[in-house]
C-alpha cells in the first residue's frame, strides 16, 4: 500500500487529493512541521530533503509533488488524471505544474521563509514585503493566460486542479483577496465542492 506523509499545512494538500481521486489505496501519514518533525531523523532517513510530501512506493520513496502528482495519473489511468496517450498535452500538465512548483510556490516562500536565501534580517523583510506582490503577478498570470476553464486544462479534470487549489487556499493568509481573480475563485469553488476534496480537506485546516 502506498503511504503519503504529508504535513496539515502544506502543499501535500495537492498530491493527498489526486491519491483519493485515483482510487488507489494509499495512508495518509501526518507530520507536525510546526514541531520540526520533518528534520528527525526518522524522517530524514524516509526523505534526506525534510520535506513532505513524500510518497512510499513499492518501490521507493518519491518526493516533490510535480513527480508524486505524475506517478499517481500514470499509475491510476483509468482515473483519467491527465492525458497520458498524449505526449505535447501531457507536457501542458507537466508545465503548469512545474510553473507552481517552481515559480508560484517560490514566491509564497520568499514571505515566511526569506532565511532560506539571507541571513540579512534588513534582505529578509524586503522579501517578506515583496511577495505578495510577486504571488499576485503569478494568479495574475494563472487568471488570464494559463486557467482554461472550468479546470486548468480545460474541460478535462486533471492534476493541475488539486495543485492550483493547494495554492489558492493560501491566498487569504498572505493578504491577497481571491475575488481579484475571478477564475481562479471559481475553480476552487469547484474543487471545494468534489467528494475527493471534501474526504481530504480536513486533514488540511486552512
Amino acid at each position: 500500500m502506498l503511504k503519503l506523509y504529508y504535513g496539515p499545512q502544506s502543499c501535500a494538500l495537492a498530491s493527498d487529493i489526486a491519491l483519493a481521486e485515483s482510487g488507489l489505496n494509499y495512508e495518509a501519514v501526518s507530520v507536525d512541521l510546526r514541531a520540526d518533525e520533518q528534520r528527525e531523523a526518522a524522517f530524514l532517513a524516509l526523505n534526506p530533503k525534510g520535506r513532505v510530501p513524500a510518497l512510499v512506493t513499492d518501490r521507493g520513496v518519491l518526493t516533490e509533488n510535480v513527480a508524486i502528482l505524475a506517478f499517481v495519473a500514470q499509475s491510476a489511468p483509468e482515473a483519467r488524471l491527465a492525458p497520458l496517450d498524449d505526449p505535447y498535452a501531457f507536457a501542458q500538465v507537466q508545465a503548469f505544474n512545474a510553473y507552481l512548483a517552481a515559480t508560484l510556490h517560490v514566491a509564497f516562500a520568499h514571505d515566511r521563509r526569506g532565511y532560506r536565501w539571507a541571513d540579512d534580517e534588513a534582505a529578509i523583510a524586503e522579501m517578506k514585503r515583496k511577495a505578495p506582490e510577486v504571488v499576485a503577478d503569478c494568479f495574475r498570470l494563472i487568471e488570464t493566460e494559463m486557467l482554461q476553464g472550468p479546470w486548468v486544462m480545460g474541460a478535462a479534470y486533471s492534476i493541475c486542479d488539486p495543485y492550483l487549489f493547494t495554492f489558492t487556499r493560501w491566498l487569504d493568509g498572505r493578504g491577497i483577496n481571491p475575488s481579484r481573480f475571478p477564475k481562479v475563485q471559481d475553480h476552487a469553488r469547484r474543487m471545494s465542492d468534489r467528494g475527493a476534496a471534501r474526504k481530504v480537506l480536513p486533514r488540511y485546516p486552512s
